[in-house]
């Protein structure tokens, strides 16, 4: 995600618990920036795990597994 679209997440936030709070186009704004966020998170986070093996003190490796719940 870009620099700018998480400065607007943290502005919309900031703004948020502000007095004047957020308009209704805003709110809108921010909940699909922060879905964006999350998804690309989670994307990230999948493929720091598809690279990560465990070792055991015998010296032998295991991938890591998902344990989810079917997601992908």
């Amino acid at each position: 995600m870009v620099k700018e679209k998480i400065e607007r997440i943290n502005f919309l936030a900031r703004k948020q618990k502000s007095p004047e709070g957020l308009t209704p186009e805003e709110k809108a704004e921010q909940a699909a920036l922060r879905e964006e966020y999350i998804q690309e998170f989670r994307a990230s986070m999948r493929g720091i795990l598809d690279n990560t093996y465990i070792q055991y003190p015998d010296g032998t490796k295991k991938k890591v597994e998902n344990k989810g719940k079917g997601e992908n």
